[in-house]
């Protein structure tokens, strides 16, 4: 799990952020056999799955909280958002935490992949025949050697009305006495 530490350590990120013109960096993930990825620019960091308090009235996607370092953040489950089938969570399982709009948002992933560099010129757009809700969150299909990734637009994940409200829900401030999650190796 070298990939978590990587995002983790501070000393990376002139590394993870070092791209030139004709490429972009990305995270890359698997939801249910399907490489999907986000920017590098919108992740803060990636953790183990740990324990999520539910939240009553939270939206069947939206698993409930956790308390990162003494932060609640709201974590969604990426399978649910995209209307697959619900799966346990294992010890591949993690938890990508994004800044969308100024709010740090945890993503449950069947596990993450690897950083990697799309030249511009292997992204197409998306494909006509997915319907309404892909093209909502994914901004383009990167082609690789080996395989084909969804690149999704992070900031898009959720809608404004979803935002604001976990934005309100942060307003409940830091928590003390709080046990910080561990970093895991791929």
């Amino acid at each position: 799990m070298d990939i978590l530490n990587r995002f983790n350590k501070h000393g990376d990120e002139e590394e993870l952020n070092d791209v030139n013109d004709l490429s972009e960096k990305y995270l890359t993930f698997i939801i249910d056999r399907q490489f999907y990825a986000f920017h590098v620019n919108d992740v803060v960091e990636i953790i183990e799955m740990q324990e999520v308090t539910p939240v009553p009235e939270f939206p069947d996607y939206a698993k409930g909280i956790i308390n990162l370092r003494g932060t609640l953040i709201p974590i969604i489950d990426v399978r649910l958002r995209f209307c697959k089938m619900e799966m346990d969570y294992n010890e591949r399982t993690c938890i990508i935490i994004l800044n969308l709009k100024n709010i740090e948002v945890g993503f449950i992933v069947d596990t993450v992949d690897e950083v990697i560099d799309i030249d511009k010129n292997n992204i197409s757009g998306v494909p006509n025949i997915s319907g309404p809700i892909s093209r909502r969150f994914i901004e383009g299909v990167g082609k690789l050697p080996k395989k084909i990734v969804m690149l999704l637009n992070a900031q898009k994940m959720l809608n404004d009305d979803e935002i604001m409200s976990f934005e309100n829900m942060g307003g409940m401030g830091s928590i003390s006495n709080f046990d910080a999650p561990q970093t895991i190796e791929l």
